[in-house]
């Protein structure tokens, strides 16, 4: 079982060393349960590999601590390693320090200032429909209920707001199909793409300031399409496009803005995620800044606080891991930034 007594440090290192790629998270999940189940001040209960551990203590606050407990797929990264102030893993990164710090909270802090659910979800690298926190949020959504969440995403340790939305479209170019030996006599969608990429060579993205946050958004080609035969002339072609965009914009405006950007262009979206509004401004959010200190900025990407969002639960992310180093062979952490992620998110809960 996880000793829930040791050092955050070695906690970390332990966690990383049991193998939890997306989908395969039982193991994990089952020592979390175990672990957490073992402690008397907190009532436990789960949903498939999610585990959700609640202090019942009648404090009028009521803040969330969530952790994913998946990671990529490895790639040579594991046992874990220590070198110097570092510790090499899969997953070390993103997002196994947070969920040691998490862990390390829920059994050292037995009677927290304001009563806490701590929640270690699944699946949280793949598709969205077998997120973790998706099947809770339909099957249990007082499991999840709280005025305040902080996502333990890796930040480096410095609060992060919110998060942007992503929308994928597919720009459709048409032409017609005609032998290359005699290309005059078709028109070449591969070619007429051209007005397209114009288009997004040109583009100008949006930096608004939400809740005294700076967005950067951006409108980018991620995937081009065409092509019959080395002896055809195409008479189709799609050029797929991301579009990540601030949380001042619902999904609606964004697909809105696309299909401006793309006008006379058939256009088609095929995926699309909300955005979340930092929520700085609540009161619980100001204390947990105050209580963590530094200056906060934009979340430049998506993360599941969009899903505390829609529950109407303001969210932030905060970890120890550096998100530039998430899904690298040679991911590591700073040992120093979980210390002093566990420091800050005790003096949170306790002063």
């Amino acid at each position: 079982m996880l000793d829930l007594t040791q050092d955050v440090r070695d906690l970390t290192a332990a966690i990383v060393d049991i193998e939890s790629v997306s989908g395969d998270e039982r193991a994990l999940a089952d020592e979390v349960e175990r672990a957490l189940s073992a402690l008397p001040h907190l009532k436990v209960t789960r949903s498939g590999e999610t585990v959700v551990a609640r202090t019942e203590q009648g404090h009028s606050e009521r803040v969330l601590i969530a952790g994913h407990l998946d990671t990529v797929p490895t790639a040579g990264n594991l046992p874990s390693r220590v070198e110097g102030d570092l510790l090499y893993g899969c997953g070390t990164s993103d997002m196994k320090a947070g969920v040691a710090v998490a862990l390390k909270l829920a059994a050292t802090v037995p009677a927290p200032n304001k009563d806490v659910s701590y929640v270690f979800y699944d699946c949280e690298e793949i598709e969205a429909e077998r997120n973790g926190l998706t099947r809770v949020a339909r099957e249990h959504p007082g499991w999840l209920a709280a005025d305040f969440a902080v996502l333990m995403e890796p930040t480096d340790g410095v609060i992060e707001g919110g998060c942007q939305g992503t929308l994928r479209a597919e720009v459709t170019v048409t032409g017609k199909r005609a032998h290359s030996a005699r290309s005059w006599f078709g028109v070449n969608a591969i070619h007429g793409i051209e007005p397209v990429l114009a288009r997004l060579n040109a583009y100008e993205p949006r930096r608004p300031v939400v809740d005294g946050l700076e967005y950067h958004e951006g409108l980018n080609a991620v995937g081009v399409s065409g092509g019959v035969a080395g002896n055809v002339i195409p008479d189709l072609c799609v050029v797929t496009v991301n579009y990540r965009f601030a949380p001042d914009l619902s999904i609606e405006d964004a697909e809105e803005h696309v299909r401006e950007v793309f006008d006379g262009f058939a256009v088609s979206v095929v995926d699309a995620a909300p955005a979340a509004r930092p929520g700085l401004t609540h009161p619980v959010a100001a204390a947990f800044t105050a209580a963590v200190g530094g200056t906060p900025r934009a979340k430049l990407g998506w993360t599941d606080v969009a899903r505390f969002s829609a529950l109407g639960v303001p969210a932030v992310n905060y970890g120890p891991g550096d998100p530039n180093l998430a899904h690298q062979q040679g991911e590591y952490v700073s040992l120093p930034k979980i210390v002093e992620s566990e420091r800050a998110m005790l003096d949170w809960l306790t002063i």
